[in-house]
């Protein structure tokens, strides 16, 4: 890892990224690389922004139970006591609404104002996530999607635009770290293309 998770030591770092490779993120492909290097990447975000240390725990641990976009598990979720036991609890609480957003019903509630009805798609069921977790889970899905686009050309180009879009809508559950960066996203996305023309 290009430096340490703020507030954890090189060793619990360590602990979690050994864990990770052993669970096969290092040989799972994704966009830029290996889903290891992404969930790296992700969390490099999550620390310029100056997330929490929970939250960027979580950022690199967002995929452990799969997502809706990225269907391959390293835990199944009865492993919820490993993940606790590893990260903490309130990081993997973190990634388990990570993992079980359903995004079709709960992306469009981000851009309304008040709290959010999240379906979890594991069990069908609908809760209210406290605002802090809402922030966290909208932090953490701007700095995932903005490292897939980043490093996908072709996913760039075809969910750029709407990304972008969603993110204006949901502005008001991101940092101003978080949004700066999709604005400056923007802003190069629309140099690239004037000088592609």
């Amino acid at each position: 890892m290009n430096g340490n998770v703020a507030d954890l030591t090189e060793a619990e770092t360590r602990k979690i990224t050994e864990f990770l490779l052993d669970r096969g993120a290092g040989r799972l492909p994704h966009p830029g690389g290996t889903l290891y290097e992404h969930l790296v990447r992700v969390t490099a975000l999550l620390a310029a922004w100056g997330a929490s240390a929970e939250l960027q725990v979580a950022g690199l641990c967002h995929a452990c139970y799969g997502t809706a976009g990225f269907p391959q598990a390293l835990l199944g979720l009865d492993e919820r006591p490993v993940l606790s036991a590893l990260a903490g609890d309130r990081a993997e609480s973190l990634v388990y609404l990570y993992g079980s957003c359903d995004r079709a019903a709960v992306y469009p509630a981000l851009r309304q104002p008040g709290s959010v009805p999240f379906v979890d798609r594991f069990t069908g069921r609908t809760h209210t996530p406290p605002e802090g977790d809402i922030r966290a889970f909208t932090e953490l899905t701007a700095a995932n999607e903005l490292d897939v686009i980043r490093h996908n050309a072709a996913m760039a180009a075809e969910h750029g635009a709407a990304l972008r879009q969603f993110f204006s809508g949901a502005r008001h559950w991101l940092t101003g770290a978080a949004w700066q960066a999709w604005s400056q996203q923007h802003d190069s996305d629309g140099k690239a293309a004037t000088q592609a023309t």
